[in-house]
């Protein structure tokens, strides 16, 4: 996935385009948001798995333009 498609990401995201964005693949994303081990924060929606856009763009190291130019 592409910085750009990273960031118009949604704020919140499912796992499975979390995994993309994370470069991690669909079973191994699954099975470390069950245990507790995903590389960022999950949350839990009934039986749904989401993740927040900045939590992604921030373990990818990149700084959202819109928060950038919001601070100049």
């Amino acid at each position: 996935m592409s910085e750009a498609e990273v960031l118009a990401l949604p704020v919140s995201v499912p796992l499975e385009l979390a995994n993309r964005a994370l470069g991690i693949g669909r079973t191994r994303g699954y099975q470390r948001a069950k245990s507790g081990t995903y590389p960022i924060a999950v949350m839990r929606h009934g039986v749904a798995y989401r993740c927040r856009r900045a939590d992604i763009l921030n373990y990818l190291g990149i700084t959202s333009r819109d928060t950038a130019a919001s601070l100049a």
